[in-house]
């Protein structure tokens, strides 16, 4: 059926628009919050940077930056991947395959790693790449076996300086010099003296192919990839930019993962709360549909006039949400930018389809909404319509009352589910007890609100009148209780869940430090600490027991809900004895004996779980570079969270690593005095003080979308509340005229507002805490913490919020019937 406006519909919203105000707003945040993540979306899926230093190599062959996996089986079969923590590298012995390509004028095998000059990082290559990249040497000539070129201030051709390199600290001759200019201090190796103290012996970072003049760069990319056999992708044009920026592969993923799962999640509580606000609009009007019915207007008319309007109204608010969609969009990309979660050189994405997507949800909505909305008072008898229109009936349906209690069970069964997992499975079924609790608040809201009126409303006898008449007014009209309610326990429900999920792993995470770090000293270094430092640290006076401690991730297969899934974990490679690191980390071994022999691997116990491995099990990872590996379990361990998730040798890590130098020596016994000259030192509680900062990224991430979901509910609450008080100008003038003074009928007023926050912030409360108990009970094993403060300001805003709401519009309703 084809919806044409109609008179009456264009009636409606031209001479009481007042009717449609509410609708809008609901409806304009709605696009609001899918127009933005919908552009995140785009973006992360389009990502991209331009080649910087491939610019010149038209063809770069590079291994496959991320570890793939296939999830459900059958119809259901899905491929996914995941970034590797450090780059994938290829075997040099590819670098001739691709040279004797036809039409290929050169191949150079080009690798990027760090060495050490004094306390100075430099980045090295090999002299070949200059081939594509265009240095040239200012002074001397190319580097031989045993010399190398500079490009730092202050280098001149025949002097010796010391590189400390993956092979340890040597002397090179300066056979060369380039302009350093701006950029970062450079070094350049013969190519095959650079493959071999790159810490890759054997392995390229990429392979550049130059063309032969005429040859264009499809041809040479076919012939390149046929050439390689699969063992490479073959990148042009802009995909090369990635592959010289491994940041790409983060921001996509992270990008996608935002603007679809939070998106997702963001979109259905607009689209559920815009619906509320249809049906809200459409009820109140219950009244002049009544008599519409009563004068012989047909069923099809009622729903035909509803979409209509609909139509009239959706389409605009959609279209002003678009704006504010963009800058909420623009601003949270810069945000991410800034905090270094984004590479600078990839820009936001603005297309048309996030916003015909978030038009075209927004008019559906408001369709769906109005159409379900208008069922009843199409259908029901002009008799019966005219009746409820003035008492609202008794808050049951056939259909919704029975999905209503299924999804209730269903959230309970979930929550008992989740507090008998862990890991994965314990924040996936946790995240369904938070949708099912919601779902089952939406569809059994009016019984909910008739309980709390008549729990909440006894106190209210005591409070005279006023109080009395609120808690009558909440049990005859629980329906319009309902729809004030829920948009609060939205807001208190997500908002409590994602804030509260922070600082409950937060403080998991510190205490386990605090018991988990036993050492005296770190030392620590960003660029790395000299390959004999930890030797030297041993050696210092006063020092019992010094460990090295390389840090890098490690992807480790988990199963989740059956599904076999690749995740990453945080990984320490260890430097020295399992008695040393006995000493300096207390990780609380569980099961086995901690031992660090080659080949042996120890987990965190929850990720053992996850994992579904025991201590003398073969636990299959992938080591950083995407290596397969196969170590032994020997032991499973308690604080993972606060150290780190898996512990293995240093050595089963420093060929798979961009740099195998040590980041950090925890030593026992020593003074600041005899290890300050190594690197950064750190005290016990100062090193918990600055390891608490890597999680400053996920809490913004966690506040923030907590913010736009919170906002948007309290936002829907306030325009909920609005909507419902200025409906009742009749009502309100009807109290004046029998003799109710503007004060009292404000306290009512102000009561009224009362039950309905504490209802939402009660109701709420429940659902985040039967989301948090067991998610946090999965991950951590403790029970959620919540900082009084912060939940005292959730409750004081909705507060806030639910009197101004309520008394501001009702100071209005009262001065217009006077």
């Amino acid at each position: 059926m084809a919806y044409a406006p109609n008179g009456l519909a264009r009636a409606a919203v031209r001479f009481k628009p007042a009717a449609f105000a509410g609708t809008f707003v609901a409806l304009m945040m709605a696009s609001l919050i899918v127009a933005a993540c919908g552009i995140l979306l785009e973006t992360g899926l389009r990502a991209s940077v331009p080649p910087v230093r491939y610019a010149g190599a038209p063809v770069v062959a590079a291994a496959d930056q991320e570890a793939h996996y296939a999830t459900g089986s059958g119809e259901d079969r899905t491929e996914a991947s995941i970034p590797l923590p450090d780059r994938a590298r290829l075997d040099d012995a590819l670098v001739a395959k691709a040279a004797a390509v036809p039409g290929a004028r050169t191949a150079v095998a080009d690798v990027t790693f760090p060495v050490r000059s004094g306390d100075r990082t430099v980045t090295a290559h090999g002299w070949g790449s200059t081939a594509f990249t265009g240095e040239h040497l200012t002074a001397g000539r190319a580097p031989r076996s045993g010399e190398v070129a500079l490009a730092t201030p202050g280098a001149r051709v025949g002097d010796r300086v010391t590189l400390t390199t993956a092979e340890g600290p040597r002397a090179f001759r300066v056979s060369g010099t380039v302009e350093a200019g701006r950029a970062a201090p450079t070094a350049w190796f013969a190519d095959a003296e650079a493959v071999r103290v790159s810490g890759h012996p054997g392995r390229v970072d990429a392979i550049a192919v130059l063309p032969e003049p005429g040859v264009t760069t499809d041809t040479l990319k076919s012939r390149v990839a046929h050439a390689l056999g699969g063992k490479a992708e073959v990148h042009t044009g802009d995909d090369r930019g990635a592959v010289e920026d491994s940041g790409v592969a983060y921001a996509k993923e992270m990008l996608t993962g935002l603007g679809g799962s939070f998106g997702g999640i963001a979109a259905l509580v607009a689209v559920f709360t815009a619906a509320g606000t249809v049906a809200l609009s459409v009820g109140q009007r219950a009244r002049e549909y009544a008599l519409l019915r009563a004068i012989g207007t047909t069923p099809r008319q009622i729903r035909r006039t509803i979409a209509t309007e609909s139509l009239l109204v959706a389409p605009l608010a959609g279209a002003a949400g678009l704006l504010p969609g963009i800058a909420l969009a623009r601003w949270w990309f810069g945000q991410l930018k800034e905090k270094g979660a984004i590479p600078e050189a990839v820009d936001l994405t603005v297309s048309g389809i996030p916003f015909a997507a978030a038009v075209g949800v927004t008019v559906i909505t408001a369709l769906l909404a109005g159409y379900l909305a208008a069922r009843r008072p199409s259908r029901v008898k002009p008799g019966q319509a005219l009746a409820e229109a003035a008492v609202e009936r008794l808050p049951l349906g056939k259909i919704r009352t029975p999905i209503g209690v299924v999804a209730l069970g269903g959230g309970v069964a979930f929550a008992g589910i989740a507090a008998q997992t862990t890991g994965e499975d314990a924040a996936n079924a946790a995240l369904g007890v938070v949708m099912l609790f919601m779902l089952a608040m939406a569809l059994l809201g009016p019984l909910v609100a008739r309980g709390c009126a008549v729990l909440f409303g006894l106190p209210l006898r005591k409070a005279g009148a006023p109080g009395s008449l609120a808690a009558a007014n909440s049990r005859t009209n629980a329906r319009r209780l309902a729809s004030a309610i829920t948009p609060i326990v939205l807001a208190m429900a997500f908002s409590s869940v994602l804030v509260f999920l922070h600082t409950s792993t937060d403080k998991a995470t510190a205490d386990q430090q605090r018991a988990g770090i036993t050492a005296d000293h770190i030392v620590s270094s960003d660029a790395g600490l000299a390959p004999g430092a930890v030797a030297k640290a041993a050696r210092a006076d006063g020092v019992t027991s010094a460990v090295g401690r390389l840090k890098t991730s490690v992807i480790v297969p988990q199963y989740s809900v059956g599904d076999r899934l690749l995740a990453s974990a945080s990984a320490q490679g260890i430097t020295g004895s399992a008695t040393d690191l006995a000493k300096v980390q207390d990780l609380s071994v569980e099961t086995g004996a901690l031992r660090l022999g080659r080949g042996d691997i120890a987990v965190d116990s929850a990720l053992a779980h996850a994992a579904r491995v025991k201590v003398g099990d073969r636990l299959d990872i992938l080591l950083p570079d995407g290596t397969k590996a196969s170590p032994k379990v020997v032991a499973t361990y308690g604080r993972g969270l606060g150290l780190s998730q898996v512990t293995l040798p240093a050595a089963a890590l420093k060929h798979h690593v961009t740099s195998s130098l040590t980041h950090e020596i925890w030593t026992k016994g020593g003074s600041a005095d005899a290890l300050s000259g190594l690197g950064t030192l750190h005290d016990r509680d100062g090193y918990t003080t600055a390891q608490s900062m890597d999680a400053e990224l996920n809490a913004w991430a966690n506040t923030t979308m907590a913010a736009v979901l919170g906002g948007f509910a309290a936002v829907a609450a306030v325009n909920t509340l609005v909507m419902t008080v200025l409906d009742r100008r009749r009502e309100l003038g009807t109290l004046r005229l029998i003799g109710s003074t503007r004060r009292q009928v404000m306290r009512m007023i102000r009561w009224e507002a009362l039950i309905v926050a504490v209802a939402g912030i009660a109701i709420g409360s429940a659902i985040a805490l039967a989301t948090l108990v067991p998610m946090m009970n999965g991950l951590t094993g403790e029970a959620p913490y919540i900082p009084p403060l912060v939940y005292g300001s959730f409750v004081g805003a909705v507060l806030v919020l639910g009197l101004a709401a309520t008394t501001i519009p009702a100071r209005a309703a009262l001065r217009s019937a006077a």
